[in-house]
């Protein structure tokens, strides 16, 4: 579902980051072991306006200064109804699983690790979700970023069938 993804320009957004994980990497050489770092990254405004990124670095800080500027190099707009998804969505990347269903207002985000990053950089205030299978943070993040992806409120399916918006409600 490439077809609905809506690239979002970073001017004049306030964006906020979170780092979801940092791994140490240890390459050896003739003269001992070299550590660098990797760190994968979200931002996003909390209003429906999001993107991931992975930054690689011999200093933490800086992995996590790449992190950020290639997570606002793909900034994507996920429809945010209410504080909540339009509808559930079952998603996978790799070995990571993901099921997103919407709550009603007062629940909570009920997500774990990364996809609780993911989902509240979103904005998203009420939603259950579960992860099954991998719990590897980039598999998450990526497998979240599906799902979110392939939602659609009714506005747009209105528009992809070419009919009204309350045809869409009546069948």
């Amino acid at each position: 579902m490439s077809g609905n993804i809506k690239k979002v320009r970073t001017s004049d957004l306030e964006l906020k980051d979170r780092l979801v994980a940092i791994n140490r990497v240890t390459k050896v050489t003739k003269g001992g072991r070299t550590f660098s770092f990797s760190a994968i990254v979200v931002v996003g405004n909390e209003d429906g306006i999001v993107g991931w990124g992975l930054g690689k670095a011999s200093e933490v800080t800086t992995a996590i200064a790449k992190g950020i500027e290639a997570a606002k190099k793909n900034l994507v707009k996920i429809p945010v109804i209410n504080g909540t998804i339009p509808h559930e969505q079952l998603s996978k990347f790799g070995g990571a699983r993901v099921f997103l269903k919407p709550a009603s207002h007062g629940t909570g985000v009920k997500a774990g690790g990364a996809m609780r990053a993911v989902l509240e950089s979103v904005g998203v205030q009420d939603i259950l979700a579960k992860s099954k299978g991998s719990s590897n943070p980039h598999n998450l993040v990526k497998a979240t970023f599906n799902a979110l992806l392939e939602l659609r409120d009714a506005y747009t399916v209105a528009e992809h069938r070419g009919v009204s918006l309350d045809k869409v409600f009546k069948g």
